[in-house]
C-alpha cells in the first residue's frame, strides 16, 4: 500500500466540516471544493504543528494534485490527514488523505498532494524555508530531503 493510501502513516489529522454549499447537482462535494478541504487541513497543520511565522515568510502553492476515489457526501464525517513528504531548500510537498468513518471502517475518499514554495513578501521571490519551520517539519513527519 502506498503512503498516500495508508492512514496510519499520517500523524496529523483534523476534521473537515462538509457544508451544504459544497454539494453539486449530483449530491456530492463538487470537485472544486477538495482543494479548499486541503487548504483547511494544511492551514490547521501549519498553525498547530509547524507554527509558521506568516509575518516573516510567505508560502505560495505552485502545484496541486487530487485523485477522487469516492464521492464525499453531505452526511459524511470527513477527516483530513496531512503529512510533509519532501523538504527541499525553498519548496516542500504535502500529502493529504480525506476519509470518512463508517462505524469501525475508514473509507478513503480522496488522496492529494501539493507543492509549496517559501517566498519573500517584499521581492515575491523564493527563499529558503526558515530553519525553525523546517526543523519542525522534519521532526514531526520525517520527510524526504
Amino acid at each position: 500500500m502506498k503512503l498516500e493510501e495508508n492512514i496510519s502513516a499520517f500523524t496529523y489529522k483534523t476534521p473537515i466540516p462538509i457544508r451544504f454549499a459544497d454539494m453539486d447537482m449530483f449530491g456530492h462535494a463538487n470537485n472544486a471544493v477538495y482543494l479548499t478541504y486541503f487548504e483547511q487541513a494544511r492551514s490547521a497543520y501549519w498553525k498547530d504543528i509547524i507554527e509558521w511565522d506568516w509575518k516573516a515568510t510567505g508560502i505560495i502553492l505552485v502545484k496541486s494534485e487530487v485523485e477522487y476515489l469516492k464521492p464525499i457526501l453531505l452526511e459524511d464525517k470527513i477527516t483530513a490527514c496531512v503529512k510533509t513528504t519532501r523538504v527541499g531548500n525553498s519548496s516542500f510537498d504535502i500529502a493529504y488523505l480525506l476519509y470518512a468513518e463508517e462505524g469501525d471502517n475508514f473509507i478513503l475518499k480522496t488522496i492529494g498532494k501539493t507543492t509549496q514554495v517559501a517566498i519573500d513578501y517584499k521581492t515575491g521571490k523564493p527563499v529558503a524555508i526558515p530553519q525553525a519551520e523546517k526543523a519542525k517539519m522534519i521532526a514531526y513527519d520525517n520527510p524526504e530531503m
